[in-house]
């Protein structure tokens, strides 16, 4: 079986009220590209990938007038997707839903969430991903409220084969700091995002361990939009939420082999899953922010990993028409999970 994450930036922005697609000659909101160029291209990327499960990171919003399943159904219909069914747990941020694509063949797949809801007071015990998370966050003494803007998707999941497991997507909280101007604005709110994107995950891992100590098979897979030794403020905090969520220092780790990859080399030549074009010049920053973790049990079922990068993958290079695509599709690159299930 084939288990896929993928961000696909702004996929949103690329259908209309009703769902249909807006593959016009307009401005996409990637740069350079238009939105039928990133309609087609998000197309063929997910025809190439050949998954029984993908992921979907940025998936459509679903609001009052807008769904995000009708959005990827119309999506899976144009592109004869054999995964074409649509899951989609608790909405979130209007513009940005986590969805699962799935072939109904292959796999059943139904929302599955855990935990307790909550009212505005929170919970200190990790509750349902939709409630609030109370959790002292600067050590003051006071518990801070810590919500998901995007709130994961929780997966109970039966292969064709008669093998039950869960997965996690996730799409934790972004780190930049956005329309901040000045130096100390920009620090401010780089510390103010990096405590609530560690805390989101503290709370991801107190749902991981509760998996775990039950003997359930669990995929965690999405953009954690984290990596160890990323930015210069993961030495306040000792530890970057992808290390928190692998839980190395707990009872049962899970596995990823390119954080583990990471975290054991710091230096040298690193796997990335994002290319981002930075001001002011436009020069590319590549970055580890997508992941597909998996706990101990599933190791033994011969996982193979796969980042579908555009230049660091051959077959992916070698390809011009995926090249282009995987360049034009998104800013982040699909990772495959292979596994016997």
């Amino acid at each position: 079986m084939r288990i896929a994450t993928y961000n696909v930036a702004w996929f949103d922005l690329l259908f209309d009220d009703n769902g249909r697609p807006l593959a016009d000659g307009s401005w996409a909101a990637l740069r350079d590209v238009t939105r039928a160029q990133q309609f087609e291209a998000a197309g063929h990327v997910f025809r190439r990938l050949q998954a029984d499960a993908i992921m979907v990171i940025e998936a459509p919003g679903t609001t009052g007038r807008r769904s995000t399943a009708k959005a990827l159904a119309t999506f899976a219909e144009t592109f004869e997707l054999r995964s074409h069914a649509v899951l989609v747990g608790f909405p979130g941020d209007p513009q940005q839903q986590i969805a699962l694509l799935y072939d109904p063949d292959r796999l059943h797949a139904r929302h599955a969430p855990r935990g307790s809801p909550t009212g505005k007071k929170g919970s200190r015990v990790a509750p349902r991903f939709d409630g609030v998370f109370r959790i002292d966050l600067d050590l003051d003494g006071q518990p801070d409220m810590v919500t998901w803007a995007k709130p994961p998707l929780e997966v109970a999941a039966r292969s064709a084969g008669g093998r039950a497991f869960r997965m996690i997507g996730v799409h934790a909280k972004s780190k930049a700091p956005h329309g901040a101007r000045t130096e100390a604005e920009i620090m401010r709110q780089s510390i103010e995002n990096r405590r609530k994107q560690l805390a989101q995950c503290v709370w991801l891992r107190e749902r991981i361990d509760a998996h775990l100590d039950a003997a359930e098979s669990l995929i965690v897979l999405g953009d954690l939009n984290d990596g160890p030794g990323l930015d210069e403020y993961e030495k306040l905090f000792n530890r970057s939420g992808v290390e928190i969520v692998l839980g190395e220092d707990r009872r049962v780790p899970m596995f990823d082999p390119h954080a583990h990859m990471v975290m054991s080399r710091r230096f040298g030549v690193m796997p990335a899953t994002a290319r981002f074009a930075m001001p002011p010049d436009g020069h590319h920053l590549s970055a580890l922010l997508d992941y597909i973790m998996v706990s101990p049990d599933l190791m033994a079922r011969r996982p193979a990993w796969r980042i579908w990068h555009p230049f660091d993958d051959p077959e992916c290079f070698r390809d011009a028409d995926l090249r282009s695509a995987l360049l034009a599709a998104s800013d982040h690159f699909p990772l495959t999970l292979d596994i016997e299930l």
